[in-house]
């Protein structure tokens, strides 16, 4: 290899909004990142309001924007989000990452290895939201 190092592990999940358990449909709305040795944890979010309308026409957007942005401030630390943002970034993830019977919902977590944790988080981010 030519200098380069193999990488750090890290964990991500995919946030959707689940508007009806029962018909099973989703879409895809955020990324959550994990990389416990840099002690990083970030979350990007974005939500197309018409697909969002033309699935779940009785979706309040403006309180699922507000959850999605209160998501985003716990990832960040931010201490306007109240006490979680006290926790580690692990915890942190555990909790923007635990299975939840709302209309926001994570996937299962997946691994892998990157060179910066936040730079991933914008490539799945790309990857998984904003292509739709």
């Amino acid at each position: 290899m030519s200098g380069t190092r193999p990488g750090t592990v890290y964990e991500y999940a995919v946030l959707r909004v689940v508007p009806s358990i029962e018909r099973g449909e989703c879409i895809n709305v955020g990324v959550a990142v994990l990389c416990p040795e840099r002690k990083y944890v970030g979350v990007r979010v974005a939500h197309d309001e018409a697909r969002l309308a033309a699935l779940a026409p009785d979706l309040d957007l403006a309180e699922l924007r507000a959850a999605l942005d209160a998501l985003v401030a716990v990832a960040d630390g931010d201490p306007a989000a109240g006490p979680l943002t006290r926790l580690s970034p692990s915890e942190r993830f555990g909790w923007l990452t635990a299975p939840a019977s709302t209309v926001i919902q994570p996937s299962a977590i997946h691994t892998g290895l990157c060179q910066d944790p936040a730079d991933t988080l914008e490539r799945l981010f790309s990857t998984l939201v904003l292509t739709g």
